[in-house]
């Protein structure tokens, strides 16, 4: 790296080459591709028994419905009760919420796993805080408090009444005579809706690695989205008891690994950890939320919060710094307020190719810090060694925990390092990596859920639109929406989640804004007497544009990556991972064009009829 003569006098002397970083980074993404992309085993057949729910008495029948509803919402998670408590908001009577679980909470329904918690903060990340009266307990709230403020909201907003749960939709299409959509589910159910909203979200369908023998091993085993309490004993807070006398497998070390980890080392006779690449992990720091803190909340708190948590995390200048953790910590450090600094420093601004590169060095500076903060807890070299990242800290999802590195020091933890290839095969007994056999009574998926499909595929049916077009189709040259809500061809449906949509590392506020802006739609529909509404080709194509032209900005930075479901696998050509087609300008800059569009009162690209 040739460092600019402005960027040198701003960093300093480093006390690492950048180049051989750089290098570094690239040799263990070339690792990762030259094993091949990552398959995967579809939850059917032999493996229903993976997305089975249980939570819920077996046995259960109810007679099917075939009325009609102002609005079905599929789904029944942040986006779908934040979607159900705009639109009551909107005056809408006749909603129903449609899923597959017992209940509402979506991935906190299914995530009952020991130690589940949110790692963005709580009062920006838990829904309808101020609406509901409801303060979290802690800075990063647990599952069982995020699943009752589901529970909260559903009866508040009366998204209960007409519910259907333990229901899978299995067809939605458009008639265009009656003006209405047709839904029909496995229970036999066929009913119209005016309006259909697309709140099934990108983490709802469990995924099991596709590893040779996966029929042949003998023990128990369960996906951690179905945790099996029945056989390790305890509940979400731990106390895995059943475990004292068992050799206990888990493949996966991304979020839900780093938090469940802990609990199974405290409890099992012997754990193996099975990594393919190691999770960055920061300080967490959790705490009880203070009392005089929740008596100064003003009015309009909770947005005012994440608008101030979304501004710092993309690098725009705020004065306050109101969540003040380890994420703002690492962005006020590496983004905007430091660039600012700089620029001080320099008595000039910064132009974009010295942005450019000290964002860089401050980025492989953050991650310096990571790999020390490993080596000074693990006190086996070759274990430190084995945890430590070698990408660009956002190049996964950063991870946030204070027992999860302490784990590996426990005598009967072992870190079983694939050196990036992966598990190997199952056998009768146990797992087959890096060419040894490891014997285990019990073996764990930690491997997600999936989000590198298409979006078809995770809903599990196509939406079949005006004219019979499958939304398969439409999509596939990557998607195709107006204000990432809604598509043409498709009246009167509305996509929720990281469809073309200013991508923000805390879900509420994006939703939070998506569902005003779908209940702004549905209201001007209704004020000019109208049924339908739908986008143009035209805006929609004008709409596309801009946002792959922002999207551009991000190709390097993904292209170098290691392989990971922000990045499809590392497979970047294809407009599927978890950030494909987000607005590369930034969620502050996405909502505030869409607000700009509302404020024009024309409903400027909607033809409505």
């Amino acid at each position: 790296m040739d460092i600019l003569p402005a960027v040198a006098e701003i960093i300093g002397e480093l006390d690492f080459d950048p180049d051989a970083l750089h290098r570094k980074y690239l040799q263990e993404r070339d690792r990762r591709l030259e094993v091949g992309p990552r398959t995967y085993t579809d939850v059917e057949g032999d493996f229903s028994r993976y997305v089975d729910d249980p939570y819920v008495e077996p046995g259960f029948v109810r007679a099917p419905v075939f009325d009609e509803v102002e609005f079905a919402i599929i789904g029944a998670g942040f986006g779908a009760l934040t979607m159900g408590a705009k639109l009551r908001g909107a005056g809408f009577e006749k909603l129903r919420i449609i899923d597959s679980a017992g209940d509402v909470g979506g991935t906190w329904y299914w995530n009952r796993y020991p130690g589940a918690a949110c790692d963005t903060e709580s009062y920006c990340y838990v829904p309808l805080l101020e609406e509901t009266g409801y303060i979290p307990k802690h800075k990063y709230s647990f599952g069982p408090e995020i699943l009752e403020q589901a529970r909260r909201i559903a009866r508040q907003y009366r998204l209960y009444d007409d519910a259907l749960f333990q229901t899978t939709v299995i067809g939605l299409t458009w008639d265009e005579e009656a003006k209405r959509w047709i839904v029909t589910t496995d229970r036999g159910d066929r009913f119209k809706a005016q309006y259909i909203a697309m709140a099934n979200g990108p983490v709802n369908r469990p995924k099991l690695p596709g590893i040779p023998g996966i029929n042949d091993y003998k023990g128990y085993t369960f996906h951690t989205s179905r945790w099996d309490y029945s056989y390790t004993g305890g509940d979400s807070t731990g106390n895995l008891v059943k475990l004292q006398d068992k050799r206990v497998g888990i493949i996966g070390t991304g979020a839900t690994g780093v938090q469940c980890v802990p609990h199974l080392g405290a409890w099992s006779k012997q754990l193996y950890v099975f990594q393919r690449t190691p999770s960055c992990v920061d300080i967490r720091a959790n705490q009880e939320t203070q009392a005089d803190w929740v008596a100064s909340l003003a009015d309009g708190w909770q947005r005012h919060r994440m608008a101030n948590f979304n501004a710092i995390l993309e690098g725009h200048d705020e004065e306050v710094d109101l969540v003040n953790d380890s994420w703002t910590a690492l962005y006020r450090s590496a983004m905007g307020p430091a660039l600012k600094e700089a620029a001080r420093k320099i008595g000039r601004p910064l132009t974009g190719k010295e942005r450019g590169q000290l964002l860089e060095l401050f980025d492989y500076k953050n991650m310096n810090r990571i790999r020390a903060r490993v080596e000074n807890i693990v006190k086996d070299k070759a274990t430190a060694e084995s945890l430590k990242p070698w990408y660009r800290q956002f190049c996964k999802r950063p991870c946030f925990h204070d027992e999860y590195l302490p784990t590996f020091n426990r005598p009967n933890v072992k870190l079983v390092d694939t050196l990036g290839k992966g598990v190997e095969r199952l056998t009768e007994r146990g797992v087959v990596a890096i060419g040894q056999e490891y014997e285990v009574d019990c073996l764990i998926f930690a491997t997600g859920f999936e989000t590198e499909t298409t979006y078809t595929h995770r809903a599990g049916y196509d939406v079949i639109g005006r004219n019979g077009i499958k939304l398969s189709e439409h999509w596939a040259d990557g998607l195709r929406t107006f204000h990432g809500v809604v598509s043409d061809g498709f009246p009167n449906c509305f996509f929720l989640g990281r469809t073309q949509t200013g991508a923000s590392l805390n879900l509420l506020f994006g939703l939070d804004h998506q569902t005003t802006h779908v209940a702004y739609m549905v209201s001007q529909a209704r004020a000019r007497g109208c049924e339908v509404l739908e986008p143009t080709s035209e805006a929609v194509t004008e709409f596309v544009a801009e946002i792959r032209r922002a999207a551009r900005n991000a190709e390097r930075f993904w292209s170098e990556c290691t392989p990971g479901f922000y990045n499809n696998e590392g497979d970047t050509t294809k407009k599927i991972g978890y950030f494909s087609e987000s607005y590369g300008d930034g969620a502050k800059r996405f909502f505030e064009m869409l607000s700009d569009w509302r404020k024009e009162a024309g409903m400027r690209g909607i033809v409505t009829r």
